[in-house]
């Protein structure tokens, strides 16, 4: 059974652990995303802004979230009146029933209230009107200035109002802050809820890379594979992709972010396909490499258990206290050792390593923090080197992707021109190391050939 759902209580409990972060008498506007115009009057498939998510649960566009935190001195006294010190408020669309019959039922601020257990809901109507309120005479304010323009005038639209209203009372907040650090921290260590829903979109989109593997054979075209993978997504209760699939036979393999997906299939080369599920907000993020004919060829399995050997080597490194510089260096050089071997790199293997002449083929990260978005958020705390040394802590989740990927035009010999090869899990931290969420994507050469022999 898929793990679709995150209680009430968590949502609230997120809005509490924000609200304890921030200092007496303070605010925080939390906008959602809003529909984008796909063509004339239609618009993309709507995705909502993910912090606005993070907070709420909310899945409708235009809304705003506002969290105001007390005064710090008035606890005991309104704790004894059974008064809330802090305060989430939800602004959304107005219930609309001609509206509605065009373009979908609105929960409206009515139902908002109970539903998502907040203690004042507005509609959108009244947001000039009551919004400056839950401003005026806070002393600070955090929003996430900068990420949308239109909601950013708005903002300091209000604040002059304030400013410029000192002879009836008014006050604006002294200062502003960026509210982005705070939710990137508290969503980069995830629940045990989360991580439910995490195991389902990884089983998912491991049941998809099986279905493209076995639709596979040459004279398909890359489009109608990409079909069998999101069919098998919505299929199983995730309505979306979590990003833009990438499908890409042969030299097109080589192209970290081929998304055109359109060409045909030939036998001999190797499909690459990035390709994950969008559950529940959450997102999965599994790259899968074999042969369009089904049969790795000597020159291919070569570099592909190179790849192979690098990933496993960077997961083994996984566990508290360890960190993204750590993987990088195991995965390189396995993979410089591994290229010298081959003969695509030649000189001085001490010095090789040292260098991570490897990366003149692995020319991307080898990971990236993972949850509602593909790439998530959260410090990686690079030095002045760009070395990832944020230390592991239980509930990280993450991806490991090495690959190699050597063009046409590469200095070396045409036997391994034209392959682009990518292997990536994703994995938890735990506590007394990681798990591997990506449990049933075939990935080893002899389970791989097996399934598509099948």
């Amino acid at each position: 059974m898929n793990k679709t759902h995150i209680d009430l209580t968590e949502y609230q409990q997120r809005r509490n652990r924000l609200l304890a972060q921030m200092p007496a008498n303070s605010v925080a506007l939390i906008p959602a995303a809003k529909e984008v115009t796909r063509s004339r009057d239609t618009e993309f498939l709507f995705c909502q802004d993910k912090d606005f998510f993070y907070l709420s649960g909310f899945h409708e566009p235009d809304a705003l979230l506002v969290l105001v935190k007390g005064d710090a001195s008035d606890t005991a006294e309104q704790v004894a009146a059974n008064v809330d010190v802090n305060e989430s408020i939800l602004f959304c669309r107005d219930k609309d029933p001609q509206a509605e019959v065009w373009q979908g039922r609105r929960v409206g601020p009515e139902a908002a209230q109970d539903e998502y257990g907040l203690q004042h809901t507005y509609g959108l109507s009244e947001l000039e009107q009551v919004l400056p309120m839950y401003i005026n005479a806070q002393q600070s304010l955090f929003f996430a200035q900068g990420q949308d323009k239109t909601f950013d005038e708005m903002i300091f639209a209000i604040l002059d109002i304030l400013r410029n209203g000192v002879k009836q009372g008014f006050s604006a907040p002294a200062s502003l802050h960026d509210i982005r650090p705070m939710l990137a921290e508290m969503r980069l260590i995830k629940s045990d809820a989360e991580l439910d829903i995490m195991r389902s979109a990884n089983e998912i989109s491991g049941n998809a890379h099986q279905r493209a593997m076995k639709f596979t054979k040459p004279g398909k075209f890359e489009y109608q594979v990409e079909a069998e993978i999101l069919h098998e997504f919505a299929s199983n209760g995730a309505r979306t992709a979590a990003y833009g699939s990438i499908v890409g036979g042969g030299e097109n393999a080589t192209i970290l972010h081929y998304t055109d997906n359109q060409d045909v299939l030939l036998d001999g080369e190797l499909l690459l396909i990035d390709a994950g599920a969008e559950l529940c907000g959450y997102a999965a993020d599994i790259t899968r490499t074999f042969p369009v004919n089904g049969k790795f060829s000597d020159e291919q399995a070569a570099l592909y258990n190179l790849v192979l050997e690098s990933q496993l080597a960077a997961i083994a490194t996984i566990k508290p206290g360890s960190n993204f510089a750590i993987a990088n260096d195991a995965a390189n050089e396995v993979l410089t050792r591994g290229l010298h071997q081959l003969g695509i790199l030649s000189g001085d293997i001490d010095e090789l390593v040292a260098e991570n002449a490897c990366k003149q083929y692995f020319i991307h990260g080898l990971g990236h923090w993972l949850g509602l978005d593909v790439h998530d958020v959260g410090d990686y705390q690079m030095d002045e080197n760009r070395r990832q040394l944020r230390s592991f802590e239980p509930g990280m989740v993450m991806t490991i992707e090495p690959g190699l990927y050597i063009d046409a035009e590469a200095d070396v010999e045409e036997r391994w021109k034209g392959i682009g090869i990518r292997i990536e899990d994703n994995i938890l931290v735990t506590a007394n190391g990681h798990e591997n969420l990506t449990v049933n994507a075939p990935k080893t050469i002899a389970e791989i050939e097996s399934l598509m022999a099948g």
